[in-house]
């Protein structure tokens, strides 16, 4: 948060101006609200003792300007007096020009008469009509501001019982309305208004039942985050509303100074307004002084606790205070709210990404705009802070004034040497922790934020660590917290922590209690200068260049409790680049926890006693055996050898009782399993999936086993001990090729819930299975028909049979699974009938028919109620869909695609609300039902390779359409209006497509839709199209450039991020970059020079075109440019950038050819983005454009020479925000929008936009 200038507080002096007849109101109302707002501090000026003339004083008019709201009491003779006319002339003028706030008072006078001159006020005028018979303009002026006034909120005291009750009720409205007004005079205090109203109402302050409580709410969040800024602020704005109040600064610091007994003094002098009150005694024992504070409302801040006990020693208890007081503590730690008993806990979290970079610009910039060439650095920093206010506000002010350098070189030293006034700050929490706190928060701060809890909890607790006692107290002092089940921190603590690590020992890391840096690890191990301080290490592998390890690199490091060898590059992984000697003497006894990716040796050091081993994972490692002879591994809870494919004897863990975990996936050499596993009564988890030459599996009887993958191991048959394990929840068999039968004993597995048979092509008997199992994988295999007994399964939930070449059906019992949600069928080349579904199915969501032999669905599909997908797509037979489909309400996508024997859909009027994808394409059908494709739900809607003739108009109705496949419609003569928030269309083949006509662009769209919107229009081989079309088809496409562009320049204020900005392209057959690109010319690149001051706050970017002729042209997976883009100084230094301008492709599976010429326009926002770096320097840029091929693109980014597309021309066109306010671009058509309007407000589906022959072409955009 930070202070600016503020023109409103540098000009209000007053809060109230309060206009009144004196004569009416000066010795009753007028003087209750006098006094009133005086209790109340509210400064308000009352004009007393100026002298009345015929013209109101500049005095006069002074006070009123620098009030911030004006009072005015109309009373039967207001209007008597030309005086108070003018000053409400005046109070007026102010409302309009600075925004000044009025409140009218209608005291024993009807408001009705003060608008109306009615009443005393007719009479009134009667004699000013007379008395300013020569300026009866002004009369009319007066008139006027009356009827204003009149019409203002404000209050009457005929509907107010008594005066007393009145005032209280104008004070508790002018207090509000300060209040809020004042949220604008916050000096500048960003983002905080939104923090004031959310700790204002927890106060519960406003006409709540609960006001007159004594309530004590929380502020809580970690060190710089703005505790103090928000309540110091809340403080302000509500401290007139109290007969007490008291700020007490920083309790922690001022106790350790001063002691608490002195803090206490300067509480109870401040609440009771005694200075040098002296409390000597522990407890406040003077009853006369607990009766007073009893006796009095306060509102007191308690800033910055750090114990509960300073609270008890201040006396911070609800029955201590008055009612209606209000205590706000801040603090760092919850627990301490949590002990005092706060009603209330208001977390402070950090600045969002805006809020941050407009306060760093505050004070780095002060009121200054910051410079072009500053703003990628201010971005830097901004990131750096992660929104923490205090470290926004100490580098922005560090940095005000400053040179170019000066903010580069700050920001590089910014990695190796954190800020030493943020790091104290944060430092508070972590010197107030005990030893075992601080040592599990400096391993989390060193090696586990982002990690799973789970995981570093047993990490920790093996370390000697009471963790969940740990970790609760650093979460509650905001160093730590979990997100997702994952540890996290701020990025300054995180930094915070690692810098106190590193200022153990600045010159030598060896003698640092933990290494993760990878210099500082290689430089240790590589100089052997490691010491006993060490207790962990974590080297990323990848990260440094090959190491030999000596023989005794580890041979100082008796206190090393962590090792982990990793690597982060996908390229390294399971590749060492920590070599070790044959002669390698040892590992640490000590070790608790050892990693190591890709261990190079096959087997431990011989001398290595790894009985402190809690976790050991050696993923991708070359070992054969681990150790040679029992191990005492009594500690051991988990082992990770996965895919060590040298690995030829399982590792003797007999010894190791307390094993929970066992992961030998892909350990490729194994060949059988000890039989001792049976013993291992903790064992939870065993992984021997992919060990392809397993064939044989011992019988396992532990009864705590939960999971069990044995997917793609060459076993014969299932252990029958397996099926009695009581706890199993998942079991793998997905891909056991060789496996023919499950065991026929009794299934006892009770607590099953996944089973995956899959690919298991031997197995042709549907398995005996516990009724309560809720995802059963059978795809694959040989089973030829599901038993009725089916209908048991009461639990499941997804059900998966794809690929069953065998099964011929399925039973009718099928629907009595009342919890399935997904059934897939897909590729059941033999099921030639859906059952009937003879009772509703509510559960079912998905159901997957594609590349079955189904004919046609029975008409009790409509008892899927419940489904939302539905796919039926490549169904070669399939040549009927019944009408009752469309009573299925739910169904959101409705999959036919390439089933070429359906014709027709049928006839439909209503049904199928819910909409929303809609694929036919490849069928033989030549019409669509018009209310199908008209419903207001619909967004995807695929059509291509089919036989239709026509669309129909009512298709603009459909608001919501993002996406509409034409392509290859070779019957389709025209096209009419599209819905105009429409993104992707593709009409690719339409060789009948004549006429287009003009979609009406009454929608604008935000920063947030353009976030992710690229626009694509494709029109390619539409070779017989008009004229006309032509000209609709480019006019559409630069008023779609502008609207994109317009949005898009709303996220250069965000932290824009994407692979891929927003952007429009278009595509379509023609020779001619259109007029409106100002630079044009031949060949594939163009030269131009930007004007002076060309990169301003209204540029948008640049829209490029070009010429393209293709000769033969086969596109199989999509065809795109790249445009590369030079920019010049007048130094003659130049900046090269390139970005990827995208044509078509994207999933367009099919072959396209094409051989002509056909032009490409584009918006895309790298272009603007590239452009933003180089802005203040560049005078002239360059544009060259070359086809890019999707497949090669996958392997390399690189210009590709293709003889058969050829760029003739080129076109560039500076866009900027004024453009778009010409009348050519702006939206005018009123009754589109009416219509838009009125379904917003709801009135069911979709309306007409007016009768057929009201203006069918009238123009929606003026060019």
């Amino acid at each position: 948060m930070a202070s600016s200038s503020s023109s409103s507080s540098s000009r209000d002096k007053y809060d109230v101006f309060l206009s009144f007849r004196g004569v009416d109101t000066r010795h009753n109302i007028t003087s209750h609200l006098r006094e009133a707002f005086l209790r109340n501090k509210i400064k308000t000026y009352i004009d007393y003792s100026l002298e009345r003339g015929d013209e109101i004083s500049p005095a006069l008019l002074k006070a009123i300007r620098e009030s911030k709201l004006s009072v005015i009491v109309f009373s039967k003779n207001y209007a008597t007096s030309s005086w108070c006319l003018d000053e409400l002339l005046y109070i007026l003028d102010c409302r309009r020009r600075i925004g000044q706030l009025v409140i009218p008072i209608f005291y024993d006078v009807d408001p009705s008469h003060v608008r109306k001159q009615e009443g005393s006020y007719a009479t009134a005028f009667d004699e000013l009509e007379v008395r300013f018979m020569g300026n009866l303009e002004k009369v009319q002026k007066w008139k006027a501001a009356l009827y204003e006034a009149a019409n203002l909120s404000g209050f009457d005291s005929t509907k107010i019982r008594t005066e007393s009750e009145l005032v209280e009720a104008v004070v508790r409205y002018v207090l509000k309305k300060l209040n809020h007004k004042t949220s604008s005079d916050l000096k500048g205090l960003v983002g905080i208004e939104k923090q004031i109203e959310q700790i204002e109402s927890l106060l519960c302050i406003n006409g709540n039942s609960q006001e007159e409580d004594v309530r004590i709410i929380g502020i809580w969040g970690m060190g710089g985050i703005g505790k103090t800024t928000l309540a110091d602020a809340v403080y302000n704005n509500l401290s007139c509303r109290f007969e007490g109040h008291f700020f007490l600064v920083n309790v922690r610091e001022e106790s350790e100074r001063h002691g608490l007994g002195h803090v206490r003094n300067k509480l109870l002098s401040g609440l009771l307004g005694e200075e040098n009150l002296n409390v000597c005694t522990p407890s406040i024992g003077s009853t006369f002084v607990k009766e007073r504070l009893r006796r009095k409302k306060v509102l007191i801040v308690i800033d910055d606790v750090s114990d509960s006990s300073q609270l008890e020693f201040l006396a911070v208890e609800n029955d201590r205070f008055g009612l209606g007081s209000r205590i706000i503590i801040t603090t760092r730690d919850v627990q301490v709210l949590r002990n005092i008993g706060a009603h209330e806990i208001y977390k402070v979290e950090e600045l969002n990404f805006g809020e941050a970079l407009l306060l760093f610009y505050l004070n780095a910039f002060k009121n200054a705009p910051p410079p072009a060439d500053y703003i990628a650095l201010s971005r830097s920093v901004v990131n750096y802070t992660k929104g923490v206010p205090l470290a926004l506000k100490v580098l922005g002010s560090s940095l005000h004034r400053k040179r170019k350098e000066e903010w580069e070189s700050a920001l590089k030293k910014l990695e190796k040497f954190p800020n030493k006034t943020i790091q104290n700050a944060l430092r508070v929490s972590f010197d107030g922790l005990d030893d075992d706190c601080k040592e599990i928060f400096l391993d989390i701060a060193c090696f586990y934020k982002g990690k799973d809890v789970d995981y570093a909890k047993i990490i920790l607790d093996a370390c000697g660590f009471f963790v969940e006692a740990g970790l609760g107290v650093l979460m509650d002092v905001s160093l730590v917290s979990t997100m997702n089940n994952k540890l996290w921190m701020h990025d300054l603590i995180q930094e915070m922590g690692r810098t106190f690590v590193k200022e153990q020992s600045n010159e030598e890391p060896g003698k640092r209690t933990r290494l993760w840096i990878p210099d500082d690890v290689y430089h240790v191990l590589k100089n052997k200068t490691g010491t006993a301080a060490i207790k962990g290490i974590y080297l990323d592998m990848s990260k440094i260049r090959k190491l030999d390890l000596n023989r005794a690199a580890f041979s100082k490091m008796y206190n090393l409790r962590l090792l982990k060898f990793y690597n982060s590059e996908l390229s390294y992984i399971g590749k060492s680049k920590v070599c070790l000697p044959q002669d390698f003497k040892s590992l640490p006894d000590n070790l608790r926890y050892l990693y190591w990716d890709g261990y190079p040796s096959k087997s431990l050091p011989l001398k290595f006693d790894p009985h402190n081993l809690v976790k050991l994972e050696m993923p991708r490692s070359q070992v054969e055996r681990l150790w040679h002879q029992v191990q005492d591994l009594e500690n051991l809870r988990e082992v990770n050898l996965h895919n060590s494919k040298h690995l030829i004897e399982i590792p003797d863990l007999s010894e190791s009782r307390n094993i929970g975990s066992i992961n030998l996936e892909s350990c490729k050499s194994l060949v059988q399993v000890p039989s001792y596993f049976q013993c291992l009564d903790k064992l939870t988890y065993l992984n021997l999936g992919g060990c392809s030459n397993l064939k044989n599996l011992p019988e396992i009887s532990n009864k705590n086993m939960e999971f069990l993958d044995l997917h793609g191991t060459a076993i014969e048959e299932l252990p029958s001990s397996i099926w009695s394990m009581e706890k199993l929840v998942l079991l793998d068999l997905n891909f056991c090729k060789s496996l023919k039968n499950l065991p026929t004993s009794p299934c006892k597995l009770n607590s099953l819930q996944f089973l995956s048979l899959k690919d298991c092509f031997s197995l042709e008997k549907f398995p005996e299975l516990p009724r309560y199992i809720s995802d059963l994988r059978l795809s694959g295999t040989a089973i030829e028909v599901v038993p009725s007994s089916v209908e048991c399964l009461s639990g499941l939930v997804i059900f998966e049979m794809e690929n069953c070449k065998k099964l011929g059906s399925l039973p009718t019992s099928i629907c009595k699974l009342k919890s399935l949600q997904r059934l897939s069928l897909s590729g059941c080349s033999n099921l030639k009938s859906f059952p009937e579904i003879e009772e509703p199915m509510e559960r079912l969501r998905f159901l997957n028919l594609n590349e079955t032999a189904v004919r046609e669905l029975p008409s009790s599909i409509q008892n899927l109620v419940g489904l939302k997908i539905l796919q039926l797509s490549l169904c070669g037979n399939l040549d009927f869909v019944p009408d009752s489909l469309y009573n299925l309400n739910r169904l959101e996508t409705l999959l036919l695609y390439g089933s070429l024997k359906l014709e027709r859909l049928p006839p439909m009027s209503a049904g199928l609300c819910s909409l929303t994808v809609l694929d036919v394409s490849e069928c033989n059908i030549s019409g669509i039902p018009d209310h199908l494709i008209s419903l207001s739900s619909l967004e995807s809607l695929n059509l291509s390779g089919t036989m239709i003739e026509r669309i129909p108009e009512s298709i603009k109705q459909v608001s919501g359409l993002y996406y509409l496949n034409l392509s290859n419609c070779k019957r389709l003569q025209s096209l009419p209006e599209l819905p105009c928030l429409i993104e992707s269309f593709d009409a690719h083949g339409c060789t009948s497509l004549e006429s287009v006509s003009r979609t009406p662009f009454t929608e604008n769209l935000d920063q947030y839709q353009v976030r992710n919107r690229y626009e694509e229009l494709v029109l390619s081989n539409c070779l017989k199209l008009d004229k006309n079309a032509w000209s609709n088809i480019m006019a559409d496409a630069e008023l779609r450039i502008m609207r994109t562009a317009t949005a898009s320049l709303k996220l250069k204020d965000d932290n824009y991020e994407s692979r891929r900005p927003p952007s429009v392209s278009l595509l379509c057959p023609g020779n001619e970059i259109p007029k409106w690109f100002n630079h044009q010319t031949e060949g594939s690149s163009i030269h131009i020079k930007l004007p002076p001051h060309w990169f301003n706050t209204n540029f948008l970017g640049f829209a490029v075109c070009i010429v393209v002729a293709f000769r033969d042209f086969t596109g199989d997976w999509g065809l795109h440019f790249r445009c590369e883009t030079h920019f010049k100084a007048d130094s003659g230094e130049s900046h090269d950038t390139s970005c990827r301008l995208y044509g078509w492709g994207w999933g367009k599976s099919r072959t396209r050819v094409v051989d002509s010429e056909h032009v490409l326009l584009w918006y895309d926002l790298s272009l603007y983005l590239n452009a933003a770096n180089w802005s203040n320097t560049a005078v002239e840029a360059s544009f060259d454009f070359y086809p890019v091929d999707d497949a090669l693109e996958a392997l390399r980014f690189e210009p590709v020479n293709f003889c058969n597309v050829k760029v003739n021309k080129c076109g560039v066109s500076l866009l900027y925000a004024q453009d778009a306010e010409k009348p050519s671009f702006q939206i005018e058509d009123t009754k589109t929008k009416r219509c838009r309007d009125e379904l917003e407000a709801g009135n069911g589906g979709i309306v007409s936009c007016g009768k057929e022959d009201d203006e069918p072409h009238r123009k929606r955009i003026s060019k």
